[in-house]
């Protein structure tokens, strides 16, 4: 756990990696989850947002 948030505070690309790809998946499990209309109202958004998390992301060094 340490390490991922060192790898998130010194702007390093496997922790941010991670944090984008999570949110990707959440906004397409909101996007799919029957139940709510409040989730599947922002599933677009956090998908949208971890998509260009991702992109930015791929600048970072290794």
């Amino acid at each position: 756990m340490t390490r991922f948030l060192t790898g998130l505070m010194t702007l390093r690309r496997g922790a941010w990696e991670m944090l984008a790809s999570g949110l990707i998946a959440l906004g397409v499990v909101m996007m799919m989850q029957p139940f709510s209309m409040a989730a599947y109202s922002w599933s677009f958004a956090v998908t949208l947002t971890g998509t260009i998390l991702f992109m930015i992301v791929g600048k970072f060094p290794e």
